[in-house]
């Protein structure tokens, strides 16, 4: 752990980074606007924590922009506490609304105004792209406005001079996902769980009643939330604004249904944007696809909409920590800007944070909609970016199966084997490398057990229909077990002769903090020791205490010893002296020998006595049960149709070449790295690998440990953005983006 009472000397470049980062007299405005996101709230704690860090101002702009043209009581200084126990709230704890006062010069004059007589010139916007042009006709306007202001007399000379610029950062907080240049937008992921929420209990109704569910999800104008979570529950129809149905859909779609349900498929689902039209640019609604089958087919239908649910409730852990990231980094952009800096936005490009032009991700997000408009919809599939077209590509070939004589045969043979320990999204992954196998024209073989089934010959093939309704379901429906290869290589290698297998995809590993903190909520000061799997990888610590806003994270990978557990211990004391209620303190199960679970539950009861009591604990196998989450079902879908697609390049590369066919790189470990997913010789990642403890030697995760620290008010060191500069938006290049 690092030394809390003050921050190490920094070196080289990291010195000077820090030394610029200091926000000493400076004033940030933060204010959400537009719809409401799940996870705005976090981002406003990241930007009034970190503010605050560097020694800034920060003030709460109350009620969006309304907020900063009434002024008043609507603009208010933040301090640390503010933010205290907001991580977990759903909506935004500072208000949002739509401004027609802002829109107009008038009324930005006036929001000029109050921002001055405060001092603010740094403006962090969190909203959508109608909230962040507008910020960026405030930025060009700002010294025309305050020239306007001085000669009125509203503003002194001086104020002119030390307030002339205003430099201005947005973060996209938006449901549906439709902001061009950023993968994901704060919300999306936890709409994506209502979505998903709502999709698996309609299953288990449905498929009593042998129905058909018209399911309308938000999107009027971008059809991510349908695509996704068409993927995510493996629908049978999904009708998007950008790719409208061909001609003849109607008859189609219900040859599809009848087809389902004549291979014993009791639940039809179908999934409709709100914003769905036909190549005319017609309404296509849920009413009138429930009409059309209960017209045509006579099936039991109902419709679903689900409205403003999907806004609602507790944001996720991947909202939690990308707004936490985001707001971070926006404050850092935010001083380091100087006066000719243009507005830009606080993006995520595969796990990395990065800066884009503000005008021209709003410009390109406009294109879509024009796009759409003139109805060139291969155009606009295409503005969406890679990933939004590989979800559509995917969605396609994994929904509908090709006539067998439409299909080439490869006459190949591909296994699929669950390893290691089970994990959720392993039968989305499955079902995805079945499916996609079959399209190419392999024949498919499920290895049942893990290596162990293997070596028994517990192998089996597997069709396109055995598979269907796979995506939800938690665990293994192959069965996984921890054995290694090893001692059974000799009768692996004769199940693989006997079966002719030609090639094997293997899904495996190397072989809930929230409820805790609110049930603490209306008691007297109490701290939560939580101990988290993972083995000897102490990701789920870092980022659980990240997403949870906790105090401490003891992993493997950052040795501690008893002065760090006091120095720890000592911080926590004083913050429950103030107003903060609740502690939380993640363990890794393997980070320590001696420092266990229950030796830092009764270091912490007895040195927090009188300030605050303790409770432990441990999450087990919890964490590895219940239904895979969108991210999981979607990601496992997506990266095993493309190891199923590389597969299919190899043997037929290997095609004609007799029976051997081996290399450094017929052998590969697929994965995101940085901003892409990329197939990594496994001969490569050994010497990247401990294998004594079953981790990289390299965790790109650790940059962001500090992250948490900082918000929990600890003095540390931190090197935020990996590219602290100004990106243009990327065009469209040939490499499969990492995105969900």
């Amino acid at each position: 752990m690092d030394d809390h009472d003050s921050p190490p000397t920094p070196k080289g470049s990291l010195r000077k980074f820090l030394e610029q980062l200091s926000g000493a007299g400076k004033a940030i405005g933060v204010l959400t606007s537009g719809g409401d996101a799940q996870g705005m709230n976090a981002a406003v704690r990241a930007v009034v924590r970190m503010g605050i860090y560097v020694g800034a101002k920060v003030y709460f702009i109350y009620e969006g922009y309304q907020g900063m043209v009434d002024g008043g009581s609507n603009i208010v200084e933040a301090d640390w506490e503010s933010v205290s126990s907001i991580l977990q709230v759903g909506g935004t704890i500072i208000g949002s609304a739509r401004c027609k006062d802002f829109r107009s010069r008038e009324g930005r004059l006036k929001a000029a105004c109050n921002l001055v007589q405060l001092g603010i010139t740094s403006l962090c916007v969190i909203g959508g792209d109608g909230s962040l042009t507008g910020a960026h006709i405030f930025q060009t306007e700002w010294s025309g406005l305050l020239g306007e202001l001085a000669r009125d007399g509203k503003i002194t000379t001086e104020q002119v001079q030390k307030h002339g610029h205003l430099n201005v950062v947005g973060m996209v907080g938006s449901i549906d996902n439709d902001f061009c240049g950023t993968d994901m937008t704060i919300g999306t992921d936890s709409a994506l769980h209502r979505i998903i929420e709502v999709v698996d209990a309609i299953m288990t109704t449905a498929q009593s009643h042998q129905r058909t569910f018209v399911l309308e999800v938000m999107g009027r104008h971008c059809g991510y939330l349908a695509l996704v979570s068409a993927l995510a529950c493996g629908a049978d129809w999904v009708f998007l604004p950008e790719s409208p149905p061909e001609e003849g859909w109607q008859e189609n779609m219900c040859v599809k249904l009848s087809e389902n349900r004549a291979r014993k498929k009791r639940l039809n689902i179908i999934i409709v944007a709100e914003g769905a039209i036909d190549t005319q640019n017609k309404p296509i609604t849920s009413e009138q696809i429930k009409e059309l089958v209960v017209t045509q087919l006579g099936y039991d239908t109902r419709v679903t909409i689900l409205g403003h649910v999907q806004r609602g409730g507790t944001p996720s852990a991947f909202d939690r920590i990308l707004a936490s990231r985001m707001g971070v980094e926006a404050v850092v952009a935010l001083l380091e800007a100087s006066p000719e800096t243009p507005a830009c936005v606080v993006s995520l490009s595969g796990n990395q944070a990065v800066r884009l032009p503000l005008m021209e991700c709003v410009q390109m997000t406009q294109e879509v909609q024009k796009a759409m408009d003139e109805r060139r919809f291969k155009d606009a599939v295409q503005l969406r970016g890679r990933s939004f077209e590989s979800n559509l590509n995917t969605y396609k070939r994994l929904a509908i199966k090709l006539p067998d004589s439409e299909i080439p045969n490869s006459n190949c043979n591909v296994g699929v084997v669950n390893v290691g320990a089970p994990a959720a999204g392993m039968n989305a992954a499955v079902r995805a490398a079945v499916r996609v196998g079959i399209s190419e024209g392999h024949k498919m073989f499920a290895v049942y057990d893990g290596f162990e089934g293997f070596a028994k010959g517990q192998i089996k093939e597997i069709g396109w229909g055995d598979v269907g309704g796979w995506t939800g379901q938690g665990g293994s429906i192959l069965g996984t077990k921890r054995t290694l290869p090893g001692k059974y290589l000799e009768d692996i290698a004769a199940q693989m002769r006997t079966h002719s297998i030609n090639a094997l995809l293997i899904i495996g590993g190397f072989e809930t903090c929230d409820r805790i903190k609110q049930s603490a909520s209306g008691t007297k000061r109490r701290v939560f020791i939580i101990e988290t799997m993972g083995g000897f990888c102490g990701y789920l610590a870092n980022m659980g205490g990240l997403a949870a806003g906790a105090d401490a994270a003891y992993i493997f990978e950052e040795p501690f010893d008893i002065r760090d557990l006091q120095s720890n211990v000592e911080h926590l004391t004083e913050k429950m002296k103030t107003s903060i209620q609740r502690g939380l303190v993640l363990r890794n199960e393997n980070c320590s020998e001696n420092y266990t679970t229950d030796f830092i539950y009764q270091l912490y009861s007895e040195e927090g006595k009188g300030v605050f009591d303790c409770r432990k604990n441990v999450l087990g196998h919890m964490q590895q049960g219940g239904a895979p989450s969108p991210f999981d079902r979607n990601f496992g879908t997506k990266i095993s149709a493309r190891a199923m697609q590389w597969i299919s390049s190899k043997l037929r590369e290997s095609a004609g070449k007799g029976k051997k066919f081996l290399s450094d790189d017929s052998v590969c470990v697929l994965g995101i790295s940085k901003r892409k997913l990329l197939f990594q010789p496994v001969a490569e990642l050994k010497k990247q690998t401990d294998f004594e403890h079953r981790i990289p030697k390299e965790q790109w995760w650790l940059k962001l440990r500090p992250l948490m620290k900082i918000l929990a008010k600890y003095k540390v060191s931190f090197e935020v953005s990996d590219a602290s500069q100004l990106e243009p938006v990327q065009p469209r290049g040939p490499e499969e983006p990492a995105a969900i």
